[in-house]
């Protein structure tokens, strides 16, 4: 999710396309758009419908980038610097949360291992890139149906949940591993036009599936962050409704990476920064819930300033400034390791 120029000499194989740009671009705008109508969403079937559409692909397609980028698994020093790139980073941000919930709350609170909000990611991509050191060394066959099992027993464990991030971890891990074993040649060819076709009406008919067939509760299988019991779920059945979950998650990750442009656009520099977009939209998104005007757009059910909001936040926590500002609270960890000048391209 968060590869920047640098990185990829970690991965010589693998040179910089605006397509995958583009596509990081595209998700952490609908990432910033889903937090904000998340309060809503209740408020009407068609909003509802969008927000679960979302979040059948924006985070899996997202993670499986990630997996994709992760090639470098076994060279030396690829987890040293993973582990300083990303998980300072989400030591320094879940100590802000903690400030920022305590000032809204009046009470301090502070959990070191239960990730605030968005901050599980970081927390998942470590552990990711940790399982894939073991799964890599297995066969192709074998490491994606082992780890889809793992995602189906895991549910299982009542206790299993936002702690360590554990069940979003390995709920989505087939997806990062499937991510890992896809090659150049595999995105190419999922950009032919004819596939493009397919794509946007697989991904139509998925929207419209949610609005008139799937129930609102979809979303808690989405979210991936709960146990079966504690989703209510009856245990007989709910191994298959996860294997049906994850069916609708890869044909909605597929179709909409399909449909990505390839070509370089206006907002496609923007994609190499959705690091500090993802960190920083949270704070501006709570604090703007806070304000009437979030609330009088709600009322006068005007979400598509939601969506105009949206692309502007992204914007601006893309820019230059903003990058230069929170550089060493987002980046500074990994020049622990290696120190270099950056490039804000």
């Amino acid at each position: 999710m968060f590869i920047t120029r640098g990185d990829r000499k970690m991965n010589k194989t693998i040179s910089r396309d605006p397509y995958f740009d583009n596509a990081k671009f595209i998700l952490i705008f609908l990432v910033v758009f889903g937090h904000m109508i998340s309060p809503f969403k209740g408020d009407s079937d068609m909003l509802y419908a969008l927000y679960n559409f979302m979040y059948s692909f924006h985070m899996p397609a997202f993670i499986l980038i990630a997996g994709y980028f992760s090639k470098g698994c076994f060279q030396k020093g690829y987890l040293k610097k993973i582990m300083q790139k990303v998980l300072i980073p989400y030591f320094i941000f879940q100590f802000i949360y903690a400030v920022f919930y305590s000032i809204k709350k009046g009470e301090i609170t502070f959990t070191l291992f239960d990730p605030y909000w968005t901050l599980w990611f970081l927390l998942s991509l470590v552990c990711w890139n940790l399982l894939l050191i073991g799964f890599a060394r297995l066969k192709y066959f074998t490491a994606i149906f082992s780890a889809v099992t793992i995602g189906l027993i895991i549910g299982y464990i009542p206790e299993i949940g936002t702690f360590l991030s554990l069940s979003r971890t390995f709920v989505f891990f087939p997806i990062f591993l499937l991510g890992f074993y896809l090659s150049e040649k595999h995105f190419k060819e999922l950009v032919e036009p004819k596939k493009r076709m397919i794509a946007a009406f697989c991904l139509v008919s998925l929207f419209l599936c949610y609005y008139f067939v799937f129930p609102a509760s979809t979303k808690e299988w989405l979210l991936a962050d709960s146990s079966y019991s504690e989703m209510g779920i009856q245990e007989g059945y709910a191994a298959l409704m996860r294997l049906i979950v994850y069916g609708i998650v890869f044909l909605a990750t597929f179709s909409f990476l399909a449909v990505v442009p390839r070509r370089e656009l206006f907002f496609t520099r923007y994609g190499s920064r959705t690091m500090y977009i993802y960190l920083l939209h949270g704070f501006i998104v709570k604090l703007f819930r806070l304000t009437p005007f979030y609330e009088s757009i709600s009322k006068s059910n005007m979400y598509v300033l939601f969506f105009i909001l949206a692309i502007f936040l992204c914007c601006i926590l893309a820019s230059k400034p903003v990058i230069k500002i929170f550089h060493p609270l987002i980046e500074g960890g990994k020049y622990l390791l290696i120190k270099r000048k950056t490039s804000y391209h």
